[in-house]
C-alpha cells in the first residue's frame, strides 16, 4: 500500500464530509467512494477521528499548493496577492455552487465545541492562516500599502473572522453576494489608503 492510496482514500472521503459533515459520513460511504477495502482504511487511520484529523492537513496542503502561485507572485503588491488569494477562493466556492463552504471551517462549526482534539487541530490550521495574512500585511505596511491606522495581526484576525462570517452567510444565500461583500468592503474600504 502507498501514500497514494492513503490521499486517495482523503480525497475520496473528503468530498462525501465537504458535502454531508463529518458526524452524518460514514465508514462504509468513505469505503465504497474510495473502492478500498476496510482493512485498507485501518492500515491507514486508526479510527474515522484519526482519518478526520488526517483530513484537516490534507485540505491545508492542498489550498496551499492551489494559491502557492499566487502568494509567491512578488511581482504583484502585497494587497493585490491577498484579494488574488480571497478571488481564488471565491471561484473555488462558484464550482461548488456556492452551497458546500469551507471544508475546514465546516468541520470548525461542526466538531469545534464538541471534540478537543479536533479543536485543536482546527485552530491550528487557522491560525497557519492569519499568520500568512499578517506576513503580507507586514509587506503591505513595508511598502506603504497598509493605511497606518492599522495593525498587521489585528487586521488580519479581522479579514479572516470577516471572511469566514462570509462563508456562512454563502452557504445560507447559495450566491456569490456575501463574498462580493466582503471582498469590496476588505480592499475598497479597510485596506484604502
Amino acid at each position: 500500500m502507498t501514500t497514494a492510496t492513503r490521499d486517495h482514500i482523503l480525497t475520496c472521503g473528503g468530498r462525501i464530509i465537504h458535502h454531508k459533515g463529518f458526524t452524518a459520513t460514514g465508514l462504509q460511504e468513505i469505503l465504497l467512494a474510495a473502492e478500498v477495502p476496510k482493512g485498507s482504511f485501518y492500515f491507514y487511520f486508526k479510527s474515522k477521528e484519526e482519518f478526520g484529523l488526517a483530513l484537516v492537513d490534507h485540505y491545508q496542503v492542498w489550498f496551499a499548493e492551489q494559491v502557492r502561485p499566487i502568494l509567491k507572485d512578488t511581482t504583484q503588491p502585497p494587497l493585490e496577492r491577498l484579494a488574488g488569494f480571497f478571488l481564488w477562493f471565491q471561484r473555488y466556492f462558484e464550482q461548488e455552487g456556492f452551497i458546500k463552504g469551507c471544508p475546514i471551517g465546516n468541520l470548525v462549526q461542526e466538531l469545534g465545541d464538541v471534540n478537543p482534539l479536533f479543536r485543536e487541530k482546527l485552530k491550528s490550521s487557522f491560525d497557519g492562516l492569519i499568520r500568512f495574512m499578517t506576513r503580507l500585511l507586514e509587506e503591505a505596511r513595508k511598502q506603504g500599502e497598509l493605511p497606518t491606522r492599522l495593525e498587521p495581526e489585528a487586521t488580519a484576525r479581522y479579514i479572516f473572522s470577516a471572511w469566514q462570517g462570509a462563508l456562512i452567510r454563502m452557504k445560507a444565500t447559495a450566491s456569490s453576494e456575501p463574498l462580493d461583500t466582503f471582498q469590496q468592503m476588505t480592499f475598497k474600504v479597510l485596506l484604502k489608503q
